[in-house]
């Protein structure tokens, strides 16, 4: 068993493992020929991409932001030089994933197009959408290129550095108050709408 545990990779293969073990005794593998699974398989796509999103957008804004300042100085590079590139590796990828999940499970249910025109049914899905669009454009064109500055993946000036590093942060917040709502409005419209 440690050794699942001990590689990421094994971890992720033992909890597919587990899934189709639970969906062959369910008897769901029959179901697999029908569009309602596809589209509920959709679904799961994006809600897991969302949340490894916004749960580390919640990581960065939560934990790793205000404990930067708790940390000696000879530490901080095992954040800024490891820590920090990785987690900003997965974060960005998973906003992209998220955002075409959300792509996809739209059309396939037929409400993209409504959706993004705020028109009713769909308004409530169509706000969070809107959200979530603005937030993964800040995560590709704001936070990731000022993120190279910061960490010194680009090479720039101290002062240029600082400034990428607080508008990198300040983007990251700004992600972090739209996910409030963002996700209320997600969730609102499967379960009463606006």
């Amino acid at each position: 068993m440690g050794a699942i545990f001990q590689s990421l990779g094994r971890t992720i293969v033992a909890g597919l493992v587990i899934l189709f073990i639970i969906l062959g005794i369910a008897g769901t593998f029959g179901k697999m020929g029908e569009q309602f699974y596809w589209l509920f398989f959709a679904r799961w796509l994006h809600v897991l991409s969302g949340v490894l999103w916004i749960g580390l957008l919640w990581y960065f804004n939560f934990v790793q932001i205000p404990s930067m300042p708790k940390i000696p100085d000879e530490h901080k590079p095992a954040v800024s030089k490891v820590i920090a590139p990785a987690a900003l590796f997965w974060f960005r990828w998973a906003a992209l994933a998220t955002v075409v999940t959300g792509i996809v499970l739209a059309s396939m249910s037929g409400y993209l197009v409504p959706a993004l025109s705020i028109q009713d049914p769909v308004k409530a899905i169509g706000i969070g959408m809107w959200m979530a669009l603005l937030m993964a454009f800040n995560v590709w064109f704001i936070i990731w290129p000022n993120q190279k500055k910061a960490l010194g993946i680009v090479q720039v000036e101290a002062d240029a550095k600082a400034k990428a590093a607080r508008l990198a942060m300040l983007t990251s917040r700004f992600n972090t108050m739209l996910s409030i709502p963002m996700l209320y409005f997600m969730v609102a419209q499967q379960n009463g709408g606006l």
